[in-house]
């Protein structure tokens, strides 16, 4: 009988920095569409059991006053009242819908501080270096290319700043692990693959962490702070 909390034996594994980071595979019409669906729900449904980690995410950014932010994946811009109002903030999404929604919360909320533009995330039309802190809030398991989309946020965010991943990632526990894979092509019809690899993940992107932190209750969810060396 398996434990339920033996973790995966990395000597069964693919090798991580060539095995497919998920057993999904979608394209960016695909996510435009689910979140377009998405948007008039998700505050709703993703709202208060994802608010936890959005608060300890911020307070771990630390921002200082004067910081150029991007959010990569700005959605409805459910983050925008948590970011001090002393930083300039731009937030990019792929799904003109969940635009809308946060555009009409800025106005609502009157955030001037934060600017929202419809952008591919593995595209950024931003030059290199541009900001301090790239903030990627449960997406990168949205995405067709994370790999990609990494590449990008490391070209805009500036030498010495800070890239910040909050997201699900693959159980580490065999069973969980299983259930994930399981899960994964039933969860991406509501936005997000279940079983991206972390590891797998961080040897592909070339990311090297200085902190990764469970959040939210129940702590499914990882907190993932980098520097740009």
């Amino acid at each position: 009988m398996i434990s339920l909390f033996e973790r995966e034996n990395d000597k069964f594994r693919p090798e991580v920095g060539s095995q497919a980071l998920s057993v999904i595979a979608i394209e960016n019409d695909f996510v435009e569409g689910v979140y377009d669906k998405l948007s008039t729900v998700y505050d709703w449904v993703f709202g208060p059991i994802l608010h936890p980690g959005r608060l300890c995410a911020l307070e771990r950014i630390d921002i200082r006053p004067g910081d150029r932010v991007l959010e990569v994946g700005v959605g409805t811009g459910i983050n925008a009242s948590l970011y001090p109002r002393y930083c300039r903030v731009t937030g990019i999404d792929f799904s003109a819908s969940m635009l809308e929604k946060a555009r009409a919360r800025i106005r609502r909320k009157e955030l001037p501080h934060i600017r929202l533009i419809q952008m591919d995330a593995a595209a950024l039309r931003f030059p290199d270096e541009s900001f301090d802190i790239v903030y990627a809030p449960y997406l990168i398991n949205c995405v067709p290319d994370p790999v990609k989309v990494v590449s990008e946020m490391r070209r805009v965010c500036r030498t010495g700043g800070k890239i910040v991943f909050l997201n699900h990632f693959r159980s580490a526990n065999v069973v969980f692990s299983r259930l994930d894979r399981a899960l994964s092509p039933l969860t991406v019809h509501i936005g997000f693959k279940a079983d991206l690899d972390l590891p797998g993940f961080l040897v592909q992107t070339d990311l090297h962490p200085v902190s990764i932190e469970k959040v939210s209750i129940p702590r499914l969810w990882s907190l993932v702070l980098c520097r740009k060396n």
